[in-house]
């Protein structure tokens, strides 16, 4: 990496390492009543105000701080993506998100979790209850809410490629641990990792319980 790529980043540059998840988060947007957002750990993956109206960022990352503070920028890789709402409201918070963000409890619908680190273990109580949380078991975050009573598998996404693709049924096939003797949430901690489960998917929907029967 040249010293002046170290200095910058862009999206467009990210994508093309990653892929554009915009339509995983348009397939989302669709399924539930989605506005606010946060997405900790994001770095500079601008693809959920593609879908959403109201996006919190949230990275430590001195490239991600620099990327976001260009509004023009922002607006412009936007511009040429349909957003719910009109123009969009992108937050950016250049901060450690296992610290106090300062952010009011349980004012979020969406909670994204991607290669990212234990962001649910961090932000829960930031999600409100009926709330979403969009996981995938790199870090174990996946893994540690599967086994979370108070959240339920509503969706599971699968991809090839760019193309994505959200099942809201026969989700019981999913989740189910290679090792059941694996699937405890303090070993997934210390490992750091997710567990294998006999049916794999790019990432898993959550819903917080809100008390209802």
């Amino acid at each position: 990496m040249s010293a002046a790529s170290a200095r910058t980043a862009s999206w467009a540059s990210y994508m093309a390492t990653i892929g554009d998840r915009s339509s995983l988060f348009a397939l989302v947007g669709h399924a539930w009543p989605v506005r606010r957002v946060l997405y900790p750990g994001s770095y500079v993956d601008l693809a959920p105000s593609t879908a959403f109206a109201d996006v919190t960022y949230v990275d430590l990352d001195a490239r991600a701080a620099r990327f976001f503070a260009d509004g023009a920028a922002i607006r412009r890789d936007l511009a040429s993506h349909a957003v719910p709402g009109g123009d969009p409201r992108v937050r950016f918070l250049h901060a450690d998100y296992t610290a106090d963000l300062g952010l009011a409890p349980a004012s979020f619908d969406l909670l994204i979790s991607l290669y990212a680190g234990p962001v649910w273990d961090s932000c829960r109580p930031l999600l409100r209850p009926g709330g979403l949380l969009v996981a995938n078991t790199s870090h174990g975050d996946a893994s540690i809410a599967a086994l979370d009573p108070d959240l339920d598998l509503v969706g599971v996404l699968t991809h090839r490629g760019e193309r994505y693709r959200l099942a809201r049924d026969g989700l019981d096939g999913y989740l189910i641990p290679k090792a059941p003797e694996r699937a405890q949430a303090n070993l997934i901690r210390a490992n750091g990792r997710g567990i294998a489960y006999t049916r794999a998917a790019f990432a898993y929907v959550f819903r917080l319980r809100d008390g209802d029967p």
